[in-house]
């Protein structure tokens, strides 16, 4: 268990270093993410964004359990 959380400190660290080139290829502004834009208001919902950091992260994981032999 604290192997999985030290493993999941450091995914969100990189995450965090990475966030200003990540946001450079579009993400939080594909096709299918939600943006309501009013006078002092704006409410961003990344749907399509969220999928594809999910599947990315799924195949990662399952690559890194395959090699890892678990």
């Amino acid at each position: 268990m604290s192997r999985l959380l030290i493993l999941l400190g450091l995914v969100l660290i990189l995450l965090g270093l990475f966030w200003g080139p990540l946001t450079r290829l579009g993400l939080g502004r594909l096709p299918g993410d939600i943006v309501i834009e009013r006078e002092n208001f704006r409410l961003c919902i990344p749907v399509t964004s969220a999928v594809l950091v999910s599947v990315a992260l799924s195949l990662l994981l399952g690559l890194i359990r395959l090699f890892l032999g678990r």
